[in-house]
């Protein structure tokens, strides 16, 4: 059988020869396999669930998520035909809000061209929120179809296992070698044994994938704007159907700022939140109140 090589054009040689590469991840991730309950699946729409909460928080927090949102919205057609505002509600808690907005305009997008859940990569980064890692992660995991899948945890194997001393490493260089390496036939368990090293690695050493160029650190959450748009999105959820003023968002906002010493909040500053929040699809305004779209 002939020896497998990296590439060429991609940088300087890897560490590692991609047959040893290889052979150790498939051995460790063996060894380090985690039964999570998405992995139980080849439902393409659970899968698709489970890759963008897990972009969003920690798997213990998904387990348990995942399988409640499920049960709410058990299929994509399910999803499609949900209020907006019951979507939001669900998703209160696992991170962005704009990612429950991106799923539920996907499903619609999905049962309106027929209801057959993608499985071409260019048609699934066209739906909205999809991009290149979610794509080849429901591919891998749902068809057992080959691709790069670079996300976190993949992007440490391969820095820490192929670039140990370099810093800045640019995803261009790591590309077609997560390409090179993904196997033919079993692309589902390859991802899932990078993964689970990848994590494993996580604990043991510190994070490799702040070596990657494109590592960005997350600004702090408490008293920044986004935190203040996920209250301002509650409260609009809390107040259906009759919806919030500028002014007692203000004064809602404010009280939670002065309990932790930090400023108040004015309703200018307070409108000009319930206006983003619209613009983008959260809310619409009536007369005076904003309400949960």
């Amino acid at each position: 059988m002939a020896v497998r090589a990296w590439p060429e054009g991609t940088g300087p040689r890897p560490a590692r020869a991609m047959d040893e590469f290889c052979d150790y991840v498939w051995q460790e991730g063996l060894r380090l396999y985690r039964d999570l309950p998405w992995r139980n699946t080849y439902d393409p729409y659970a899968i698709w669930m489970s890759e963008v909460m897990l972009q969003q928080t920690q798997v213990a927090r998904v387990d348990g998520r995942w399988q409640s949102w499920l049960r709410r919205f058990p299929t994509v057609q399910a999803l499609a035909q949900a209020p907006q505002a019951d979507v939001l509600a669900e998703w209160q808690g696992m991170g962005y809000n704009r990612r429950a907005l991106a799923l539920h305009r996907a499903a619609i997008t999905i049962v309106e061209a027929g209801g057959a859940f993608p499985r071409d990569a260019q048609e699934l980064r066209a739906l909205p929120g999809v991009g290149p890692a979610t794509a080849a992660g429901i591919r891998a995991f749902a068809f057992n179809q080959r691709g790069v899948y670079l996300e976190t945890n993949v992007r440490t194997v391969f820095l820490h296992e192929l670039f140990p001393h370099e810093e800045g490493v640019p995803d261009k260089r790591l590309v077609p070698l997560v390409d090179a390496a993904c196997p033919d036939d079993d692309v589902r368990g390859w991802y899932y044994a990078l993964l689970d090293l990848g994590a494993h690695l996580k604990r043991m050493v510190p994070n490799p994938s702040r070596r990657s160029r494109s590592h960005v650190r997350q600004s702090n959450f408490e008293g920044s704007h986004r935190q203040k748009r996920a209250a301002v999105v509650r409260m609009l959820l809390s107040a259906r159907p009759h919806g919030v003023t500028a002014e007692k968002v203000a004064a809602t906002l404010t009280a939670a700022e002065l309990e932790a010493g930090r400023e108040a909040v004015d309703a200018a500053y307070a409108r000009r939140l319930l206006e983003e929040l619209s613009a983008e699809g959260f809310c619409a305004q009536s007369g005076d109140a904003w309400t949960i779209a």
